[in-house]
């Protein structure tokens, strides 16, 4: 069994940069069964990748608002149906589905969503998104692990609650 890292987003916008740092450390794991690519954006070019991996882990900052809650999220993906022109939205599931048209293959995909609060310039994570982080390596090592959906939940806390 192959795994596919790819954590994205800017890491000089603070929580943005969640993504990126997850995709760091999981490379620091050194497992020969797990390729971990930190990125800035998700680019069409990666297909390729994606198509030669058993299972694919996007990771992403999310905003934290009224209606996206204050947890790790972890979401099963599927590819889109592709109409006959590619346009250049790269999301898991257009690179998925790209890497299905293309390559003929689409591997089982998750996308772990950290909750960010701090957009600003800036190198430093918020206490919400440094506990999702450490949450989204758990949910990593679980999908290594069980190579089963996740779909519990959880809540990050602040060393203050």
């Amino acid at each position: 069994m192959t795994y596919l890292a790819i954590g994205y987003g800017n890491p000089l916008r603070s929580d943005d940069g969640a993504g990126q740092k997850v995709a760091e450390l999981v490379a620091n794991w050194h497992r020969k069964d797990v390729r971990s690519l930190p990125l800035h954006q998700l680019t069409p070019e990666l297909a390729d990748e994606i198509s030669r991996a058993d299972i694919a882990i996007f990771i992403d900052a999310t905003p934290v608002t009224s209606a996206t809650p204050a947890r790790v999220q972890v979401q099963l993906l599927e590819p889109l149906a592709i109409a006959s022109s590619l346009g250049h939205n790269s999301t898991p599931q257009y690179l998925l589905s790209l890497a299905k048209e293309l390559y003929h293959a689409a591997p089982k995909a998750y996308w772990i969503l950290i909750p960010a609060v701090n957009f600003e310039f800036g190198e430093k994570f918020s206490p919400i998104t440094e506990q999702g982080i450490k949450i989204a390596l758990k949910k990593i090592e679980e999908i290594i692990g069980n190579e089963q959906p996740i779909t519990n939940n959880q809540q990050p806390t602040t060393k203050n609650q």
